[in-house]
């Protein structure tokens, strides 16, 4: 058991938490994931990227989207709180010298995104981030990428914030350019990481993709993050996160997703509803201490 550091609201569905790991802190590297249990042993394990790790103070930052009810119960920890963790999990991203890196992320995909863009910083490389999100309140971690990149483009669906595009717009054209990327880094929905690879494929550019599947045990037992790459079986586990984005199969990873669909969007509209009686009990509660106090 570790217990939960500090918490913050970066959006409505979106949370950033530092949790005590110190052998995880120490140990991690860019691109790795830790399995986390909010409850019970009898709870849903989820995977999360480590976004961030402080080695001197023994902490690791997570940052998630509330979807399904673990996730929501996530949310619900407050500083203090214990929470059950393993990891580090997969294998960390390939890191050297490629001379120019483009790392693109969409949405909750821009905090995992963060370590790797660091390491290939750090290796030397010159760094280009392409940050994209629905609106403009979706976006996250923009300081943290501003201050490592070389440059950080930002695109918006509805043009809120930076150009009104798709990430794969500023992608297609650096990629054209008379300066062309050496690797491109995608992380985020499926759909987003699956027209990157596609905006590469022409220029051959190697693209990178880091998937986040249904995932149980995180040590490649259960055989729930099956996807198939260049016509072979891996287990995201333990043979990823991160796979040649132009030899994923895209429609079979996003059908094998689709699976808990329905289930999930109960368990969001359940515990959205369990928020909200929660939060009336609250103001409910400081309205009759207000008129006691008068």
């Amino acid at each position: 058991m570790t217990r939960i550091l500090s918490k913050r609201r970066l959006s409505e569905e979106v949370y950033r938490v530092e949790v005590e790991a110190p052998l995880v802190a120490r140990e991690r590297r860019a691109g790795q994931f830790v399995i986390v249990q909010a409850d019970d042993d009898f709870a849903e394990r989820i995977p999360l990227t480590i976004a961030d790790a402080d080695p001197e103070r023994g902490a690791i930052t997570l940052v998630f989207q509330t979807v399904g009810a673990s996730t929501h119960a996530l949310a619900a920890k407050e500083v203090g709180d214990p929470i059950t963790l393993l990891g580090p999990l997969g294998n960390p991203t390939h890191i050297e010298r490629f001379g120019k890196a483009v790392c693109v992320g969409g949405g909750i995909g821009l905090a995992p995104l963060h370590p790797i863009v660091k390491a290939l910083k750090e290796a030397g490389n010159e760094v280009v981030v392409i940050a994209g999100a629905r609106t403009a309140e979706l976006l996250i971690m923009q300081e943290e990428l501003k201050s490592i990149a070389d440059e950080l483009i930002v695109a918006t669906d509805d043009g809120s914030a930076g150009r009104k595009a798709l990430v794969t717009e500023p992608l297609k054209e650096i990629c054209a350019s008379d300066r062309p990327p050496d690797i491109v880094v995608a992380i985020g929905p499926p759909i987003m990481m699956k027209f990157c690879a596609e905006a590469t494929r022409p220029f051959g550019v190697k693209t990178l993709v880091s998937l986040n599947t249904i995932m149980i045990d995180g040590t490649g037992m259960c055989g729930g993050c099956r996807v198939s790459v260049g016509g072979e079986t891996k287990f995201v586990c333990v043979d990823g996160p991160e796979f040649d984005g132009h030899l994923v199969d895209w429609d079979g990873m996003m059908s094998r997703l689709r699976s808990y669909r329905k289930q999930e969007e109960e368990a969001h509209h359940r515990c959205h509803l369990d928020l909200a009686a929660a939060l009336a009990s609250e103001t409910s509660a400081a309205e009759r201490l207000a008129k006691g106090a008068l």
